[in-house]
């Protein structure tokens, strides 16, 4: 299986997305198709053996609709990588280009230019439509003004000659679009509006040269002139919300800098191959993922895994493409580029999340298709019923019918929440949370129960120390750490690391250590300062005769709280105790006090002894804690959450937690760092940030509001449009004509991608 992401161009109705998604699934070894209607991308997993990409963009070209710039789909390498050629391709321009061709220009609109040519449009038939409105009959009702037609025209004939380049010109795209739609078996918006402004303007034209009746070229016109308008303004709201992937591809810096045969060459950052030697200066973005090989800085990383402070980078330290050198220079190896960077792996995931549906969606994308039938035989019935049941006259008959079909438009519905899932993704990866789908970000929205694995989760997963004691002599608590710090400077082992790193923390002057001897299972002795230091556990001090006295109590509580406690003796004497665990990351309490207070009960899993995890536990405040679980337990410990009636969520590091995090209702890897393609999550937080998942939570909460403002709207909306439009209220003196119908369904459909960006405003909780 491979996958290609298609960016289609002209695809601006949301019915379109079920027409490609229709023809492409029907195709011989296509397994899976999503269409994003919002930016126009289409993602297919797709047998290479039986179909290929040329033949997956000719079926999609057949239809009308045009691949990006006229270029070939790119297929990517294996199914979990993105094509780096598409990637550029969207950066050339960005995801939802539109095929200028169809619109009477060139082939690669973007989003942008496909608003500037709506809004020429508009403003060109504004232009007409103002005087065909001034000297129609409905300016001297509405207004009370009759003015003489020029050159001594008639009216009607006046009216034809400028209606028509508006109902021809600037309603071109609709008649493209509703002939598309119908080559894929859709009757999407397009034909709405076709057939409400040819049935106008056909009929008036008629009137005006084959019988004598009434006409309203004015209603045609203003048609035109408020559709265009309402797309307009739909496409500039619509293309707020898929600024995520711009904002994120326009983090890789265009060009690097490369030593090869010892001379320095820029070159692209695309031709970068694995293992060239990168030179990053001050202040330069890292062109691609490598390795420090010389040189030492801080990075900024805060524009991919959220970390707000710098981080320190020495050789042999992982760079991430697309983040800020410091002041230090740098070169490096790179490790990976194209399509494997970790940027482009973010992007990947947040594209394919904006292209899923959400549950809800596939419920609207069935009940927009049928509301377009709904609307063809509302029109037809409300014509029937008031010109030959209610006796009104063919003009105000036909008024009724198009004015039906005009605001029974399913646009709304089909935007509801695919533009809340644009904007509820970009919003997640701009902060380092990524949602793999759209059920993935509608999920933790219903969690009732979250577990966190505890090391490397809830704690650092590296050892620290914790806790010192020290006895009346020989040495106060610094002395004692200093020395036991410089005979240990050496020692590679993660016990004699914690130490020198306290030491360190504390500003502490190492000396030189001398005579180091280990003593394997036990501890080590050496000499500093001239002073004889001896370390390790309970049993080499009763070895060597070194007395506990007092700290014995002391350090069998800080062993019951599981705590790896180290002996230090000096010159035969024990001088005193430290303690060593993996202590918790600073923003764990707060973020299991976040949840509890949104009702959200908080378990603890943990491999550990009872007493480790207790200790953890009560220094977090968590009451549920699974302790001493083997890893393939873990899986068990969720289900037997789930039997109780939770929603569980299960927050891992994605590797040995991967059957846990399957079973989990929605699971969560945390701190993925570079390494964003987890397989088995749902959701992938990039910090080593338990508070992230508090976040999480708040942003699907934000944008499932969001789903159902949208849906609730775009439902109700057309609940009421229909019986409106079609006179139920003329009894009371209030009725809508067909322009007042197309600002209404243009109104609508505003709306819904406007209130999906407003999402943008939404405040998550912070570290206090």
């Amino acid at each position: 299986m491979r996958e290609v992401t298609i960016s289609v161009c002209n695809m601006h109705d949301p019915l379109c997305a079920q027409g490609v998604e229709r023809i492409l699934g029907q195709m011989p070894g296509v397994h899976h198709v999503q269409t994003n209607a919002v930016d126009g991308t289409t993602l297919v997993h797709y047998d290479e053996a039986r179909v290929t990409p040329e033949a997956l963009k000719a079926a999609v070209t057949d239809c009308g609709l045009v691949c990006q710039n006229g270029a070939p789909a790119h297929p990517t390498a294996p199914m979990d990588q993105m094509d780096h050629a598409a990637h550029a391709g969207h950066e050339a321009a960005p995801a939802g280009a539109m095929d200028h061709s169809a619109h009477g220009g060139h082939a690669g609109m973007t989003m942008a230019d496909m608003a500037r040519d709506m809004r020429q449009r508009f403003f060109v038939a504004l232009a007409l439509t103002i005087p065909i409105f001034l000297y129609s009959p409905l300016a001297s009702e509405v207004v009370g003004l009759t003015l003489a037609v020029p050159l001594g025209l008639d009216v009607k004939l006046w009216s034809f000659l400028l209606t028509t380049p508006v109902v021809l010109w600037g309603a071109l795209p609709f008649y493209k679009g509703a002939r598309t739609g119908l080559k894929m078996g859709v009757l999407n918006m397009s034909v709405l509006v076709s057939l409400s402004v040819l049935a106008g303007y056909l009929f008036s034209v008629a009137a005006t040269f084959v019988f004598d009746g009434e006409v309203f070229y004015e209603a045609a016109a203003m048609l035109v002139t408020f559709v265009l308008f309402g797309h307009w303004m739909e496409m500039r709201a619509r293309a707020g919300t898929s600024q995520a992937i711009e904002k994120l591809l326009s983090l890789a810096p265009p060009m690097a800098t490369v030593v090869r045969d010892g001379q320095e060459v820029e070159i692209p950052t695309d031709d970068v191959r694995v293992g060239e030697t990168l030179l990053i200066r001050p202040g330069a973005k890292i062109p691609v993922d490598a390795v420090v090989t010389e040189g030492e800085s801080a990075v900024n990383e805060s524009m991919i895994t959220g970390e707000s402070l710098p981080v320190k980078k020495k050789p042999g330290d992982e760079l991430i493409g697309a983040t800020i050198n410091g002041n230090g220079r740098l070169l490096a190896r790179a490790t990976k580029v194209g399509a494997d960077t970790t940027l482009n792996q973010i992007v990947k995931l947040v594209r394919s999340a904006q292209s899923s549906k959400a549950p809800a969606q596939r419920l609207a994308d069935r009940a927009a298709h049928y509301l377009v039938l709904v609307a063809v035989i509302a029109g037809g019935l409300t014509f029937l019923v008031w010109y030959f049941v209610l006796g009104a006259d063919v003009i105000r008959s036909l008024t009724f019918a198009i004015t039906v079909v005009v605001i029974t438009c399913p646009d709304a519905l089909g935007l509801a929440t695919p533009t809340a899932v644009m904007v509820g993704t970009g919003l997640g990866a701009e902060r380092g949370i990524l949602f793999k789908n759209a059920e993935a970000l509608e999920g933790p929205a219903h969690l009732t129960a979250v577990i966190f694995d505890k090391t490397g989760t809830l704690t650092q997963g590296e050892p620290e120390v914790v806790e010192l004691a020290v006895s009346a002599n020989p040495v106060d608590a610094d002395e004692m750490l200093r020395l036991l710090a410089s005979a240990e400077a050496h020692s590679e082992h993660p016990l004699a690391q914690a130490v020198v790193k306290s030491a360190q923390a504390q500003g502490l002057t190492l000396s030189q250590a001398q005579g180091f001897q280990a003593i394997p299972g036990h501890g080590a002795e050496a000499t500093v300062d001239g002073r004889r230091v001896l370390f390790g556990n309970r049993k080499l001090m009763r070895d060597r005769d070194v007395r506990l006295g007092g700290l014995l109590e002391r350090a069998e509580t800080m062993e019951g709280a599981g705590r790896t406690v180290v002996y230090v003796a000096i010159d035969g004497e024990l001088a005193g105790l430290v303690a060593i665990a993996d202590a918790v990351r600073p923003s764990a309490r707060q973020a299991v006090h976040a949840l509890q207070a949104q009702g959200v009960e908080v378990a603890m899993l943990t491999g550990d002894n009872r007493g480790t995890a207790e200790r953890v536990a009560a220094e977090l405040g968590i009451r549920t804690v699974f302790a001493e679980v083997l890893p393939d337990q873990k899986q068990d410990k969720v289900k037997a959450l789930q039997a109780q009636g939770h929603r569980v969520g299960m927050v891992g590091d994605g590797i040995n937690d991967a059957p846990a995090l399957a079973q989990a209702d929605v699971g969560i890897a945390i701190g993925a760092g570079t390494d964003v393609a987890v397989e088995t999550a749902d959701v992938v937080l990039m910090k080593s940030e338990p508070f992230d998942v508090v976040r999480m939570i708040e942003l699907s909460q934000a944008t499932l509001r969001k789903m159902r403002q949208n849906l609730g709207w775009a439902t109700g909306y057309n609940m009421l449009a229909i019986p409106i439009a079609a006179g139920v209220l003329a009894p009371l003196g209030f009725t809508l004509r067909p322009e007042i119908g197309a600002l209404a369904m243009s109104g609508s459909s505003i709306l819904v991608a406007v209130n999906a960006v407003l999402l943008k405003r939404v405040r998550l909780s912070q570290v206090e």
